[in-house]
């Protein structure tokens, strides 16, 4: 089966629509970070989600760790997926925000440093909708919540993917020289890409062809 393909760093209707175009099936909008690309403020992630056609999934892209801050942050986003980048915060769960939000689905990231990260994807993914695993690094002073352009070891995202009965999407480091081979050595459900199909900082459609026509 094909993955499905979620460009991420969406940055303006214009690119949105140009990725839609070319057969993604998702896209990433990126919501305050501490460090990393893309980020943009909460109202142009309203604009552009509004724009987006219903068959597409727009995927808010939130640091926020605690129910509270991640409810709000949807009401004032409206995506219909929430891409939580971080660890909760103790005393907040999956299930308060599956109470307040019912109709939205909620991915949780598991950055995968080692057989830790396995663990982590098992226990979580029962209780969202999907696992996306990328390459950051939670545990530095600032932290590294994604975008790093860095790829990680997929023989752990393979074990993640055959431990789990959810989705997962593969992020980190993916480019149209690599994801065949990183397709054929996870399977993963869907592919997640962010720098690898941007130039100076903006979606390059030939990158974007490109990458479509090795992944799909």
């Amino acid at each position: 089966m094909k993955p499905r393909i979620k460009i991420c760093c969406i940055n303006s209707i214009e690119e949105a629509k140009m990725a839609i175009n070319y057969g993604a099936s998702a896209i990433g909008l990126v919501g305050h970070m501490p460090s990393g690309p893309g980020v943009i403020d909460d109202e142009l992630i309203l604009k552009i989600a509004k724009s987006v056609p219903p068959p597409i999934g727009t995927f808010l892209l939130t640091s926020e760790t605690s129910a509270d801050e991640i409810i709000n942050h949807h009401e004032v986003t409206r995506t219909n997926t929430i891409q939580i980048v971080d660890t909760l915060e103790s005393g907040t769960t999956y299930q308060q925000l599956k109470e307040a939000m019912p109709a939205i689905k909620l991915v949780q990231v598991i950055h995968v440093l080692d057989e830790k990260s396995v663990d982590e994807a098992m226990e979580i993914s029962e209780y969202v909708d999907a696992i996306l695993l990328d390459s950051g690094n939670p545990n530095l002073q600032t932290k590294e919540l994604g975008g790093t352009g860095r790829t990680h070891n997929w023989e752990l995202s393979r074990k993640i993917r055959d431990s789990i009965k959810i989705p997962i999407f593969l992020a980190g480091g993916l480019n149209p020289e690599n994801v065949k081979q990183a397709i054929d050595a996870v399977e993963p459900y869907g592919i997640d890409l962010c720098s690898g199909v941007r130039t100076n900082g903006k979606l390059d459609e030939k990158k974007l062809e490109l990458f479509m026509n090795n992944a799909l």
